[in-house]
């Protein structure tokens, strides 16, 4: 068992031809994700990787083609919205926005379409996910993690790749790792991904790494306290952040009084998840 990626998952790359695209498409082809397609409007007919991946000029030719049930993208900032509106209507039911700089306004509109038709979209501004031992979708490195019964959820991609790294130290593998994204608005929250791990038979603990601004760690709070049974472990970035100012992420700040590491440490240690001063001490908190 895994959550929302695994060794059935055909893959579209939107912006193959790219370079950031061509580069993480080899990384998830290496990792032995099924890739089936790329979309790069006019360069349809073409083949990457050796001939190994077809490339068309849109997603719903794509789809027709390959059957490809998911999509990540890699195209610049002003033509995500426009890729994730075509990877939906194209049928695709699960969408990762690696894009970075999407405007919030577009992001809100996206959003509300998803969630009219019942579409998963992760990001944007994510590392994507990562089911070890099965499926890579996105850019977190696959030599970080081994397969386990751990499931991760970030809202930075930096800490994930240290929290990963220092699982794996331990002797500690993950189910799958989901990188939500540090946008003030993104498609996937933590609750959404807690509900899945609590479903999840391979998953038995849970890592939840936050940061200051909004209230996703809050919400997550909330269902953890009321209806998570598996035990939940988390560490909160920006303890030092001065409020008003903008730390990493676009969600990252303190406004009003409101998001701050020690309101988040706070509701979190009260719905009984214990929360590590640093990454490195997760691992001895998950063992004990």
């Amino acid at each position: 068992m895994s959550i929302l990626v695994n060794k059935n998952t055909r893959l579209l790359v939107q912006g193959i031809t790219g370079k950031e695209g061509l580069f993480h498409t080899r990384q998830m082809m290496q990792y032995g994700t099924n890739i089936v397609a790329g979309v790069t409007p006019g360069k349809g007919g073409e083949w990457v990787m050796n001939g190994k991946i077809p490339v068309f000029d849109s997603c719903k030719m794509a789809v027709e083609y390959t059957e490809a049930n998911t999509c990540v993208i890699f195209v610049p900032a002003q033509y995500a919205t426009d890729s994730i509106y075509e990877s939906a209507d194209a049928g695709i039911k699960l969408i990762v926005c690696i894009t970075e700089g999407v405007p919030i306004q577009d992001t809100m509109r996206v959003r509300n379409y998803m969630d009219q038709h019942q579409i998963r979209l992760i990001g944007p501004n994510c590392p994507g996910l990562l089911t070890a031992g099965e499926c890579k979708v996105g850019i977190i490195p696959g030599n970080i993690t081994m397969p386990g019964k751990i499931g991760v959820v970030s809202r930075s991609g930096t800490l994930t790749y240290e929290v990963l790294y220092a699982l794996r130290e331990a002797g500690m593998g993950t189910s799958t790792c989901v990188g939500i994204g540090g946008d003030p608005i993104i498609g996937t929250s933590f609750l959404n991904i807690l509900e899945m791990f609590e479903e999840d038979i391979r998953t038995e603990q849970v890592v939840l790494i936050g940061e200051i601004g909004g209230t996703e760690e809050e919400q997550a709070a909330d269902y953890i306290a009321g209806r998570m049974t598996k035990p939940v472990v988390a560490f909160i970035a920006g303890r030092s952040a001065p409020e008003g100012r903008r730390m990493g992420h676009a969600g990252a700040i303190i406004e009003r009084g409101m998001g701050s590491a020690e309101e988040k440490i706070e509701v979190l240690t009260s719905a009984g998840v214990r929360v590590a001063n640093n990454p490195e001490e997760i691992p001895g908190f998950l063992k004990h």
